[in-house]
């Protein structure tokens, strides 16, 4: 992937606060090359992740219950509202990419970290039936075909990237994902179910490439590319020396790493070359070439900032663009 389809840096989505406008000037402004659309959760239900990918579904209309989001039969003030806060944030976002040529990245929570999160009416998971995981998938891929078409038309000269946001995709993988009881798990999902809905949302993505996130340990590099991912995102500091075959053959397949490198949340911050001392590790034990990495990597906190205090997010953004930087400048 060429590094015009990406960028150097970028974030991961969320950022403290609740002033899209303050948001969205920080992003483009920190991120000239690569800036994002921002998430806001401090908002309230709604403008946190599930809520926000939820506001997307075409035809499934989720609401606000003590356990959490539940699938609904119509939309309510819940879905209203996770729809009025995007708009907000896309007239922001368009305000401040006047005349802006580039990538831009979009995020949603994927499938079936989506499957996990949302309730069906008994009040289990919808991971729990699989033909509810087919209709979730065939909305959200619908939903966001629509939210990519609706940015598309504000930042026209945006070559947009897709994010699906999947931190629970290693625990659907393995049977982890908790039931309404906490006293079981729900089994686990076939590998080529998940890679399927996978594609199936990818695939509505035909103007750019699409990204998986996911800061949970042990992300599953071979089955997000064989989905298409063009990109995975990830915690660097949960990577080991077990990930290094995928890893490699996840680069020398052409796919881009989102490295997080800088902690999502508040703490001292090392020197740009200190933060990606791991990659460049990384990189000797595959034996890639160390001219490869900036046309490889792309630097990013480790996570969302939602939980950072508003001068750490500032600061944290700032850091992945000298971090990036040190990166290309050395890459021995």
């Amino acid at each position: 992937m060429t590094e015009a389809m990406f960028g150097p840096a970028t974030g991961i989505g969320s950022l403290p606060g609740g002033d899209a406008r303050e948001a969205a000037k920080t992003v483009t402004g920190t991120f000239e090359d690569f800036p994002f659309l921002p998430e806001l959760p401090a908002r309230g239900p709604g403008a946190d992740m599930i809520g926000r990918t939820a506001g997307l579904l075409v035809e499934l209309y989720a609401r606000v219950e003590p356990s959490g989001w539940r699938i609904g039969d119509r939309p309510g003030r819940d879905t209203k509202r996770a729809r009025s806060w995007l708009g907000e944030d896309l007239d922001a976002l368009e305000e401040f990419t006047q005349g802006y040529e580039g990538p831009l990245k979009v995020q949603a929570v994927g499938p079936w970290t989506l499957a996990a999160a949302l309730e069906l009416r008994n009040g289990e998971a919808a991971l729990s039936d699989p033909g509810a995981c087919r209709d979730l998938t065939g909305s959200l891929a619908e939903g966001i075909r629509l939210h990519l078409e609706e940015v598309r038309r504000r930042v026209p000269g945006a070559t947009l990237v897709l994010q699906l946001d999947e931190p629970s995709l290693t625990a659907v993988l393995r049977g982890h994902v908790k039931s309404a009881s906490g006293y079981r798990t729900h089994r686990a999902v076939d590998r080529q179910l998940v890679e399927a809905g996978l594609r199936d949302v990818i695939g509505v993505h035909t103007g750019g490439p699409a990204v998986v996130h996911s800061c949970a340990p042990d992300v599953p590099f071979a089955l997000l590319r064989r989905a298409g991912a063009a990109a995975v995102s990830f915690d660097a500091a949960l990577l080991t020396e077990r990930d290094d075959e995928v890893i490699g053959e996840a680069v020398e397949a052409g796919t881009r790493l989102f490295a997080g490198v800088v902690p999502g949340t508040d703490g001292p911050l090392s020197d740009p070359a200190g933060s990606v001392m791991g990659v460049r590790t990384l990189w000797r034990r595959l034996g890639l070439r160390p001219e490869l990495l900036a046309e490889a990597v792309t630097i990013t906190p480790s996570c969302g900032l939602a939980g950072a205090s508003p001068d750490y997010a500032r600061r944290a953004l700032a850091h992945c663009v000298r971090a990036a930087r040190s990166l290309a400048d050395n890459p021995e």
